[in-house]
């Protein structure tokens, strides 16, 4: 078995917990099982439920987590649904990892990488829509809505214009054909000056589309209020400004309503350390809420 994905942020998770010596934790965002892991190991008599869409990364963290024993559970399921079916005010600790993992990027055949020779982004490969779907059928101005709603993209109109001319000439099935059509769209001073690979924004944006990310989260975020213990906490962490904002207005809302205490006001951040190494953390940021009637 190999790991390869750095868990973001996992001392602050386990310092803002307030779990005890035992208690139970949902893990909404499994992944390769590192959160879970750590706060197995941690604290002895705790059970963790893990949730993901993806069967093939819960394999992995099935192994990670095996010499644990029935104090761990995986389950393959959309987090919101999960919640939303469960409602039974038992957990002591609901945390949200809402990061991709390296693991998606390092899955051939998965459409998460510039150099995949597919186009699919699905984390449920059981789901209908993918990313090559959306490129493939949409209309021009819908695929530019996605592009700037959520990858904030200024180029969305002409990115759209470019993929809608190339896909009349053939089917786009790759995300390397993608990128290479995207990357046409910038200048090469733009892209001297560019953090980051000018596709990144459009095959974000193309991610959180596929997947219905932002509804579910927020659907999400209302079934975990509703499963959680009275004195129990939800832990977010975020990497995205539109995850973020969900994230505090919900928060808020709670925290209006006498239901729950913003244990954080401002959002904790990574330290330089991890930011140093694991720069995926830079855009890292936590919220935690502590559930009181």
């Amino acid at each position: 078995m190999s790991i390869v994905h750095t868990s973001v942020m996992l001392q602050e998770t386990l310092d803002n917990s307030g779990l005890k010596e035992e208690g139970l934790m949902f893990d909404m965002n499994l992944g390769e099982g590192g959160h879970t892991n750590a706060f197995l190991h941690k604290y002895p008599r705790l059970k963790v439920v893990g949730i993901d869409a993806d069967e093939n990364i819960i394999k992995v963290a099935d192994e990670r987590l095996k010499n644990y024993g029935d104090r761990f559970l995986s389950i393959h399921s959309w987090s919101d649904d999960f919640l939303c079916n469960e409602k039974s005010e038992k957990a002591d600790l609901i945390l949200f990892d809402l990061g991709l993992s390296m693991f998606h990027y390092k899955s051939k055949g998965r459409g998460f990488a510039f150099e995949d020779d597919t186009l699919d982004m699905r984390f449920d490969e059981n789901a209908s829509l993918s990313a090559a779907k959306i490129i493939n059928t949409y209309k021009e101005k819908d695929i530019a809505d996605i592009l700037y709603k959520y990858g904030d993209e200024k180029k969305s109109r002409k990115i759209a214009s470019r993929i809608v001319e190339e896909r009349a000439k053939s089917k786009i099935e790759s995300a390397q054909r993608l990128h290479l059509i995207v990357n046409n769209c910038f200048l090469p001073g733009e892209k001297r000056k560019a953090k980051c690979d000018p596709a990144t924004r459009t095959f974000q944006a193309l991610r959180i589309a596929t997947n219905d990310e932002l509804f579910r989260f927020e659907r999400a975020l209302k079934g975990a209020y509703l499963n959680l213990k009275v004195g129990g906490r939800i832990e977010v962490i975020t990497f995205h400004s539109l995850e973020d904002r969900i994230a505090k207005w919900y928060f808020r809302q709670l925290e209006n309503e006498g239901n729950a205490k913003i244990l954080t006001k401002k959002p904790l951040l990574p330290s330089e350390c991890e930011v140093e190494n694991n720069r995926a953390s830079r855009s890292a940021k936590l919220r935690v809420l502590q559930k009181v009637r």
